[in-house]
C-alpha cells in the first residue's frame, strides 16, 4: 500500500514537469533507460542567485526506481542499490539532485548524466587484486636490514659503566 502511494505521487510530480521526449540513457553498449522510467521533480534552488533564486524553481531531482526497471536483470538490480544504498531508499527508488547550474534544463540534464554515471560505476566490476609473492632480493635486503640493526643495538648493550668507570 505504501509503495502504491509512493509510485503515484510521483507519477502526478511527473506530469507537472512537463518534461515529454523520447531521451535515452545509455548505461552499456547493450544496456539503456528510456526516459519515461525517469521522474523529474523541480523545487527553489539554494545559494546565491539574488532576485532569480526566488522566483523561478531551477533545481531538478530525479527519481529512477530500480526495482520496476525493465533494463535490468534482477542481478544487476541488486548490485546497483547495493553500490547506491546511500542514494535509494526502502523502496528501491534513486534519487539524484543537481542545482548546479541557474537553468532548469541545464539542471536537468546534468541530473540525467549523473545517474547514467552512476549507474555504469554501480555495474561495473571491481578488479580483482592478484596476489603476488614477496620478491626474493626484496626478503633478503629486509633480512639484512634487520641483522645490521641487531648488530648495532648488540653494540650499544655490550658497554658497562663499570668498564667507562675504570677507564
Amino acid at each position: 500500500m505504501i509503495i502504491l502511494r509512493y509510485s503515484v505521487r510521483l507519477q502526478s510530480q511527473r506530469k507537472s514537469v512537463g518534461f515529454e521526449s523520447n531521451a535515452m540513457i545509455e548505461i552499456t553498449g547493450d544496456i539503456s533507460i528510456h526516459e519515461d522510467e525517469l521522474i523529474f521533480k523541480v523545487s527553489r534552488s539554494g545559494g546565491p542567485g539574488g532576485q532569480n533564486i526566488n522566483k523561478v524553481s531551477t533545481r531538478v531531482t530525479l527519481f529512477f526506481d530500480v526495482t520496476k526497471s525493465g533494463s535490468f536483470s534482477d542481478v544487476q538490480k541488486q548490485q546497483i542499490l547495493a553500490r547506491l544504498a546511500t542514494r535509494a531508499d526502502k523502496n528501491g527508488v534513486v534519487r539524484v539532485v543537481s542545482q548546479r547550474f541557474r537553468t532548469q534544463k541545464e539542471n536537468r540534464k546534468a541530473a540525467f548524466e549523473r545517474l547514467g554515471e552512476l549507474l555504469r560505476q554501480a555495474l561495473k566490476t571491481p578488479m580483482v587484486r592478484k596476489k603476488t609473492a614477496t620478491p626474493y632480493v626484496v626478503k633478503q635486503q629486509r633480512l639484512e636490514e634487520k641483522r645490521r640493526r641487531s648488530l648495532l643495538k648488540q653494540q650499544r648493550a655490550k658497554r658497562t659503566w663499570a668498564k667507562d668507570l675504570a677507564d
